[in-house]
């Protein structure tokens, strides 16, 4: 396997959709010199290819060519855990050509089948998965295993290189999706933890955890706003970016209301108004499918704030300015930005 990193270029580059068809009109172009130049092994030839074209589509993304699953290789552009390039990288590979016996494409790497028969040079030293264990633990009622990694040459690295063979493993082990889905704090220690497992066991133990998280929960929170007002929230759970890579569009229904108690929240018929406003915005997000989601609602102060993600590409934001329309307590408003991140929900995120 070869492996490329990041880019340096800090130059802005166009819009991302601009930079996506650029790129596949440039592969198709690039595409007999590619075979070539794989078929040869001449991993250089393909670096001087390959990386200017991604950098085009932003410089912050990362790729490498891997074995493919059903091709002979993959190309992975992918954002390598940077929430805010998480959706350019699916986009890219939503506009890739079909897979053939040659490529495929993946936003994201890939679990390895063979990942425990892999050595890799780290630092000058031997990395070999089979000699890697962890201490595995899952925090009570949380969807996340939190790892503690170890290897013999720890000892000879310093932290970042450590970090940066064990984020390297768990990819290859899990996947990259998944261990932003189901790996939480993530510790390379030079000493063996106790009860440490090796690392063929880590996918068991997160199948097992995940197996725990298939169908839809809702958390309701309480807590107090900034200003020491009551707040209420109810959010999806797990509420993760991973999940809905696509969703990047951020729509944020604020809706004022006059029936409150002592406390700031909603009573009685301003309650009841709130309700049927949103069983009517899940019914128009419904038809949407997958292009939307309603991932959060707080109440405070006499307020609600609804947040709603979605495909930019999507109708979701002008099914919230229809809706808003009716709404008699106050007046409401809706603002949509650019959240591929999702900031704005960050404290409910799992």
């Amino acid at each position: 396997m070869r492996l490329f990193g990041r880019k340096d270029e800090e130059e802005e580059a166009g819009r991302p959709g601009d930079g996506v068809a650029a790129f596949w009109a440039w592969w198709q172009e690039a595409r007999p010199r590619l075979d070539s130049l794989v078929a040869a092994g001449t991993a250089d030839g393909i670096e001087e290819l390959v990386a200017p074209a991604v950098a085009a589509i932003d410089p912050g993304l990362v790729w490498e060519v891997a074995p493919g699953r059903n091709a002979a290789h993959a190309l992975v552009v992918t954002a390598a855990g940077d929430a805010e390039l998480r959706s350019l990288a699916h986009r890219w590979a939503r506009a890739a050509p079909p897979a053939d016996l040659l490529w495929e494409f993946h936003p994201s790497r890939q679990a390895n089948p063979q990942a425990l028969e892999l050595t890799l040079d780290v630092g000058g030293f031997e990395f070999a998965l089979d000699k890697l264990v962890f201490g595995l633990r899952v925090p009570r009622n949380q969807p996340r295993v939190d790892v503690t990694a170890h290897h013999p040459i720890f000892g000879e690295l310093d932290e970042e290189a450590r970090l940066e063979a064990t984020l390297l493993a768990l990819d290859w082990l899990l996947g990259e999706d998944d261990v932003a889905r189901w790996v939480g704090e993530i510790t390379p220690a030079t000493f063996q933890p106790i009860d440490a497992v090796a690392a063929v066991h880590l996918p068991a133990v997160v199948a097992d955890l995940a197996s725990g998280y298939q169908g839809e929960e809702w958390l309701l929170l309480e807590g107090q706003t900034g200003e020491g007002a009551s707040l209420v929230a109810t959010a999806r759970f797990p509420l993760r970016p991973v999940d809905h890579p696509l969703l990047d569009q951020h729509i944020e229904i604020t809706l004022p209301y006059a029936h409150r108690d002592a406390d700031g929240l909603p009573v009685g018929d301003s309650l009841k108004a709130l309700r049927d406003f949103e069983e009517r915005l899940a019914a128009r997000l419904l038809k949407l499918r997958d292009d939307a989601l309603l991932a959060a609602h707080l109440s405070a102060a006499g307020r609600r704030v609804v947040h709603v993600y979605a495909d930019p590409a999507s109708d979701a934001a002008i099914h919230a300015k229809e809706l808003i329309v009716s709404w008699e307590e106050g007046e409401p408003r809706v603002d949509v930005g650019h959240d591929p991140a999702w900031a704005a929900v960050s404290p409910f995120l799992s």
